[in-house]
């Protein structure tokens, strides 16, 4: 099948949906699927090696400003056609991460009208590169706020099935101002009628979208999340519990420590500080001394006093020993330093659509701790990799931290299970044959 995947691009940021689009991508290849991954807004960057075109379609410079200045419309394109150069995005868009969604109100109105938004020159480049050189049978949208074009594809390419993949889209509009985001919904609304199937990985965040965009969960597909397992090799469940190969010396795991590891963005959105609260009240009993916390993930410059002040408050506690940032890892990096937790514990404050650092802690053989919210439940229960906690709750969180560093039992019986679940049902081979189906069927 020929298939073209739009993922939208983070600005710079390692963005696990981004990883995801580039692994399914390669797996749909593998199996036989001409499939172009076609970024969005801006370059997409991954920890392995990414199979994303070099071309940008409504390159984040052209669309900002052509909301900020409509005459620019008139300018002929190839006088303008350098400002979607990879390099020239990638360096303006190097902070966007920081900008507030509320601040950008008008400019998502505008893109979800597509061809009578501010940017209906752009939009109407991609269909017409979609309609001239491609003409695919099905097209993947990573999620619906870049689906202004999806009219527009469905009236030009009316044989290309139309497939949005949901994961997120409710987190930034509820960033909105309330009578930006009610406008919003109302346009999401009536995108949704020219889609053909919705995609996502939890009936939770079916049932949540469901209800929000008022789509008929008859037009829903759940497709069980999934990553490439092949980076994490075989996991010697032994072995991960010792000292992990090539980690630097004073990152080296000492006898009888138990390392609580924290793999994701650094930002409050994803809950580091309450994992920071969770270990000062543990580490406050001599009993728990060999408890230690670690934490990796990507860390924008606007996050950095979030992460400094974190720092202060287990250094003022006498803490600072016991913990340790390791910045932001390649992925082989990322798989040695996963294999020396012991456990894993993300948690994220808001009702998360996914959780693919869950998929790859098992996968290294770690057992992971969440809150019992969002998609974190269903992952948790269909991979029996671990446990739940009540959310908002540091003080459940460190008992239950506690709890698993005496009961080695438990975590080797979390580790076994998990290995067996993920093969079967959560590699990014299967999730790509899932995939393909979507795609062919009308």
């Amino acid at each position: 099948m020929k298939i073209v995947f739009l993922t939208a691009g983070a600005a710079g940021m390692y963005c696990g949906s981004c990883m995801h689009d580039n692994s399914l991508a390669k797996a749909m290849r593998a199996i036989g699927d001409d499939v172009l991954l076609q970024p969005v807004y801006t370059p997409i960057r991954t920890d392995e090696p990414g199979i994303a075109s070099d071309q940008i379609f409504l390159g984040g410079i052209q669309v900002y400003l052509l909301q900020q200045i409509p005459l620019l419309r008139w300018v002929p394109r190839g006088l303008r056609s350098w400002l979607d150069r990879p390099g020239i995005i990638g360096a303006a868009t190097r902070n966007a991460v920081g900008t507030d969604p509320a601040k950008l109100g008008d400019l998502t109105l505008s893109m979800l009208r597509g061809e009578h938004g501010r940017q209906a020159s752009e939009v109407e480049r991609l269909v017409r590169w979609l309609e001239t050189e491609h003409r695919p049978d099905a097209i993947i949208l990573s999620n619906l706020l870049i689906g202004g074009v999806i009219p527009s594809i469905a009236e030009r390419l009316p044989d290309t099935k139309i497939i949005v993949v949901l994961q997120g889209d409710d987190i930034f509009l509820d960033q909105l101002p309330d009578n930006v985001r009610r406008k919003a919904i109302l346009l999401c609304q009536e995108l949704a009628e020219s889609v053909d199937t919705f995609v996502t990985y939890s009936r939770f965040y079916r049932d949540k979208m469901c209800g929000l965009l008022s789509i008929p969960a008859e037009k829903f597909e759940i497709h069980p999340l999934s990553i490439d397992l092949k980076p994490f090799g075989e996991v010697d469940l032994v072995a991960a519990a010792s000292v992990a190969d090539g980690l630097p010396t004073p990152h080296t795991k000492v006898a009888g420590e138990f390392r609580v590891g924290y793999f994701a963005r650094i930002a409050p959105e994803k809950g580091l500080h309450l994992l920071v609260q969770a270990f000062e009240r543990l580490a406050g009993d001599p009993n728990n001394a060999h408890i230690t916390l670690h934490a990796a993930g990507w860390l924008g410059d606007h996050h950095r006093p979030y992460l400094d002040e974190l720092q202060g408050k287990l250094k003022a506690a006498n803490l600072a020993e016991r913990f340790i940032y390791h910045g932001s890892p390649s992925l082989d990096e990322k798989v040695s330093l996963m294999r020396s937790f012991d456990l894993l514990s993300v948690p994220a404050p808001y009702e998360d659509p996914k959780g693919l650092f869950l998929l790859e802690a098992m996968a290294a053989g770690v057992p992971v701790l969440q809150p019992a919210h969002g998609a974190f439940v269903e992952l948790v229960e269909a991979t029996g990799g671990g446990e739940c906690y009540p959310p908002h709750d540091p003080g459940e969180l460190a008992a239950r931290i506690v709890a698993l560093s005496r009961s080695a039992e438990r975590l080797t019986e979390f580790q076994s299970v998990a290995q067996h679940r993920l093969k079967q049902n959560h590699s990014i081979e299967a999730a790509a044959v899932r995939m393909h189906e979507t795609c062919r069927a009308r």
